[in-house]
């Protein structure tokens, strides 16, 4: 299963931009969210289902942390960001269920040598 770290600001750069090789996948969610809630549901399973692939997802509470949440226009949540190598590839404004979710994140997987 995938790795997964939470992000501050101070720990954000280095546990998103820095990495090489690997899909990095930020979860922007917070508390009392009734949608997060349900991602988070669905969180463990859709890991297994992912399976051993090089990525990680960085959870990013958007309430506590309001600077990422402006640095990345975060109007709501959740939202994923998918980062690789430094660049940042594009989101998922929302959770829209397992089979789109586990799309999205294969299609921006680092192809493996």
């Amino acid at each position: 299963m995938i790795p997964v770290v939470h992000a501050t600001p101070a720990s954000f750069d280095d546990e998103v931009l820095a990495p090489r090789g690997e899909l990095v996948v930020v979860y922007f969610w917070g508390p009392d969210c009734p949608n997060c809630e349900f991602f988070a549901s669905r969180f463990d399973a859709l890991l297994e289902a992912l399976g051993d692939v090089p990525a990680k997802l960085v959870k990013v509470n958007a309430y506590a942390h309001a600077e990422l949440g402006h640095r990345y226009a975060i109007f709501g949540i959740p939202q994923f960001h998918l980062f690789r190598d430094g660049a940042h590839l594009g989101r998922m404004s929302q959770f829209e269920g397992d089979a789109y979710w586990l799309a999205v994140v294969r299609e921006h997987l680092p192809a493996r040598g």
